[in-house]
């Protein structure tokens, strides 16, 4: 559900794309399972800078949709810096826009282990300039929480990906 928070924080991010040149941005999903991209949907105007959104939720989907090599999802998985830096390039690749923002992470109950806990996120968001960024979480809390967590970090980081000068 989308609420007031992740309406706040898609509004400040189109606030730094207007900024930035009427920039244009677009998603890619997994744990989140689109609710940036319906937090972006929900602003009116929001057609002005969110270009399209990628639920890749499947390792095949990261693959066909975004050019994430097997390999690496095979070799690192598919919650891993590597992973999500992969596929917020890939968004770069498949979208006409200024920077995307990945999402990859273990929003629970389950599928949590020691290494990767439920709640561990990775977020990274990548420019055209080539400039890009990463960040690792734990979430507390329920399915909810986490996915709601991780939407709003994404959103943030990507404004400010956005702010930066190139």
């Amino acid at each position: 559900m989308v609420d007031d928070d992740l309406i706040r924080a898609a509004n400040r991010l189109f606030e730094a794309c207007r900024v930035a040149g009427n920039a244009r941005v677009a998603t890619a999903e997994s744990c989140t399972g689109g609710l940036i991209s319906a937090a972006l949907t929900a602003v009116p105007g929001s057609s002005q800078w969110f270009e399209r959104g990628f639920v890749t939720y499947s390792n095949a989907a990261k693959t066909d949709l975004l050019g994430v090599p097997a390999p690496l999802i095979a070799k690192h998985g598919a919650v891993s810096e590597e992973v999500a830096q992969a596929m917020a390039k890939g968004v770069l690749a498949h979208a006409p826009v200024m920077a995307g923002v990945a999402v990859s992470g273990i929003a629970g109950p389950d599928g949590g282990t020691p290494d990767k806990p439920v709640g561990l996120v990775h977020i990274a968001a990548a420019r055209r300039n080539g400039h890009s960024v990463h960040e690792r979480h734990i979430f507390p809390g329920d399915r909810h929480q986490v996915r709601k967590a991780a939407a709003l970090t994404a959103m943030a980081l990507l404004t400010r990906l956005i702010g930066e000068k190139p």
